[in-house]
């Protein structure tokens, strides 16, 4: 049986003024799948991510969502369909609580299960549990990574995009964070991965997508394209 298409773009193109970013991007993430987008820093990357969750203006082409078009609708929107995106950057609320970060994660919902998901964030994060009173602004990067995805498991998302979570964090830290994307994916969220450290995301990913310069230039399952030759001298450095 084949798995149903939570996520389908087609020839889409993004453009900053004069420059263009994304030139054409096909791909697409089937449910129950971990995909990984990977490339080099200026590659496109986090642009692809910002116009599929509404962030950033689309010039053209199409994005399906469970087989409809959401190009143009805003990131609240998306979040209410349960396409949720953890930032570049991490974007926590400073001056807010721990608890209050996980809080503002389930804004769009209004079930009695709110509590009891900050407890299963707790038992994925420890760490946050420990420090559940703290301002998230005085927590590490790392930490403030795990508050991140932390808030958006609170969305309940059908589909968790995830743009660079290993950026600027110890080797220690993205062991764990790596661990707990694998976490996520096993048991049952579909993630679409978005991260420089290919060698680590395609390890993961059930299938992955290169690009370079606004394009895609190579596609394939996770382990086949980490073997690439072309893809271990271009990110591996062999």
């Amino acid at each position: 049986m084949t798995a149903t298409t939570l996520l389908k773009v087609s020839g889409l193109k993004v453009a900053y003024g004069g420059i263009q970013a994304v030139k054409g991007v096909d791909f697409e993430v089937r449910e129950g799948e971990l995909v990984s987008l990977i490339g080099a820093n200026g590659a496109g990357k986090t642009t692809t991510l910002k116009a599929v969750t509404g962030i950033q203006p689309v010039k053209d082409g199409a994005i399906e969502y469970l087989g409809r078009s959401i190009k143009g609708q805003g990131a609240w929107d998306l979040v209410r369909q349960g396409l949720v995106m953890v930032p570049e950057g991490r974007g926590v609320f400073a001056r807010m609580t721990i608890v209050e970060n996980l809080q503002m994660g389930a804004f769009v919902r209004d079930d009695a299960e709110i509590e009891a998901d900050i407890d299963k964030v707790f038992a994925i994060f420890p760490r946050l549990k420990e420090r559940a009173r703290q301002l998230a602004g005085t927590m590490s990067g790392g930490e403030q990574q795990m508050l991140a995805m932390g808030r958006a498991l609170m969305a309940r998302p059908r589909l968790l995009l995830m743009d660079e979570p290993s950026m600027g964090l110890s080797p220690i830290m993205v062991d764990k964070i790596f661990e707990v994307v694998g976490d996520i994916h096993q048991r049952g969220t579909t993630v679409l991965l978005v991260e420089q450290n290919a060698s680590r995301a395609l390890g993961l990913a059930d299938r992955g997508y290169v690009m370079d310069s606004g394009e895609i230039t190579m596609s394939g399952e996770g382990r086949t394209l980490l073997a690439d030759p072309k893809v271990r001298a271009a990110y591996l450095g062999e």
